[in-house]
């Protein structure tokens, strides 16, 4: 089955776990640690996303990520802020945003995008809410692991493997419930730690 299928199938505890998973796997980007966000992976064991549980350990994590409004995020290229009105800048002014996003680095944007998922994961969720949430963060996943690729078009490595992981962990949801959750933070962590080699190894580079 399909990723796009499995998301449209998940109930709401494989859509709050597959949401989470993807952020989790980001974290490195976040500069957190590897068990800030098991609080809500916790919650997700005890009861589900629907817990006061959920939304009260969703905003520890914001504060201790520093997670800013996602209305405030933008970054030029990523669609995170709001868009000008046609016609209502000057030519310097699309200049200026020219220079700006070219001095953008993929690390920036990929940053901001796992700043996004945490600033819109919903603290009261219904099941729309998350299946927004985790359409939104599956595709934010796979984006912040094509700008970190080795491979210059298309599914690289790392894209590659971020899509299996996204459908392992939905599978295991669908196939287990929340005896699912377990395999399914496995497979996140496993996907972390692939993540933060990446950004060290990037940060090496740079240096």
């Amino acid at each position: 089955m399909s990723l796009v299928d499995l998301i449209a199938r998940a109930d709401e505890r494989g859509l709050a776990a597959s949401g989470l998973a993807c952020l989790d796997r980001c974290v490195p980007l976040l500069g957190g640690d590897d068990e800030v966000l098991r609080p809500l992976w916790s919650s997700l064991a005890d009861g589900g996303a629907d817990g006061d549980a959920w939304g009260e350990r969703l905003a520890k994590a914001r504060a201790e990520l520093d997670c800013a409004d996602p209305s405030a995020d933008t970054v030029l290229g990523l669609g995170l802020g709001p868009d000008p009105a046609p016609g209502s800048g000057s030519g310097a002014e699309t200049e200026t945003e020219a220079e700006t996003e070219a001095a953008v680095s993929d690390e920036d944007r990929a940053a901001a995008l796992a700043r996004r998922m945490l600033a819109t994961a919903p603290g009261d969720p219904g099941a729309s809410a998350l299946r927004a949430w985790a359409d939104a963060c599956s595709a934010a996943a796979l984006q912040i692991h094509r700008l970190l690729d080795v491979a210059a078009d298309g599914d690289g490595p790392l894209v590659a493997a971020e899509r299996r992981r996204q459908v392992a962990v939905l599978e295991l949801l669908a196939g287990r419930g929340a005896g699912g959750l377990r395999p399914a933070l496995e497979v996140s962590t496993e996907g972390r730690r692939v993540l933060r080699a990446v950004v060290s190894r990037r940060a090496r580079g740079r240096s």
